[in-house]
């Protein structure tokens, strides 16, 4: 794993890799290049290679609202889980949320997606929330680091 790198996706080539992962993960809400432009310019976006492959991503999204709750999504494609990838990401992200002012920390997760769900138990999330987005059929879980 010693050639495991991550980029802050700042040119299209980047942004494209972060958004392969993010709609083969959520194949429910497919983003356009336009709004993984959005998103970049509103939370902090990593894409992670090992060496020029590209395995995962994932998305810090900061404390708004008067709040300290911060959110932490990490992505592993399918063919990359379970050699401590997401692991990776995650311990990244999450002192990237902390830094960023995240005292409590969630992360939300597309149902269907089990290996992410187990993935969040596994490190302390508990679910709050279950719910379904306009036209979706699949839910979202939310879940916040006990």
């Amino acid at each position: 794993m010693s050639d495991l790198r991550f980029e802050q996706p700042v040119d299209d080539a980047t942004l494209k890799d972060w958004r392969h992962v993010h709609n083969v993960i959520i194949p429910t809400h497919v983003l356009s290049l336009d709004d993984v432009r959005e998103r970049a310019g509103r939370n902090h976006l990593e894409v992670a290679y090992l060496g020029d492959v590209l395995v995962g991503c994932s998305t810090v999204r900061p404390p708004e609202d008067d709040t300290t709750t911060a959110t932490v999504i990490a992505r592993v494609l399918p063919a990359h889980r379970r050699q401590g990838f997401g692991e990776k990401l995650y311990v990244r992200g999450l002192d990237r949320a902390r830094e960023l002012g995240g005292e409590a920390i969630e992360t939300v997760i597309l149902s269907s997606n089990e290996d992410g769900v187990r993935f969040a138990r596994r490190h302390g999330f508990v679910e709050t929330e279950r719910y379904l987005l306009p036209g979706d059929t699949i839910p979202w879980i939310t879940l916040r680091l006990a």
